[in-house]
C-alpha cells in the first residue's frame, strides 16, 4: 500500500476529531538528546531552528530538522 501524496482533509462535519499538529522540538546548547541511531549525545551547537549539532562522543552529528528520531532528556 502505498502512501498518499497530500493529507487529509478535515471537514467541519465530520464526526470524528480533528488530527493534532506535533508541538515542534526546541533544543538548546547542552541539552542531552537521544537518537534512534546515533544513541545518547548532547546538544552542541544551534543553526537559526533549522539545525542541531549534537556530540555522541564518537562522532558529532548534524540533525536537521523535524528532529524525527531525536527526543530529549
Amino acid at each position: 500500500m502505498t502512501k498518499p501524496a497530500a493529507p487529509k482533509r478535515h471537514l467541519p462535519t465530520s464526526p470524528f476529531k480533528a488530527p493534532v499538529a506535533p508541538a515542534p522540538k526546541h533544543f538548546a546548547v547542552g541539552d542531552q538528546v537521544t537518537h534512534d541511531v546515533y544513541g545518547l549525545g548532547r546538544v552542541i551547537g544551534i543553526e537559526d531552528g533549522t539545525a542541531v549539532l549534537v556530540n555522541f562522543g564518537s562522532e558529532q552529528v548534524r540533525i536537521v530538522s523535524p528532529y524525527a528520531k531525536m527526543t530529549k532528556l
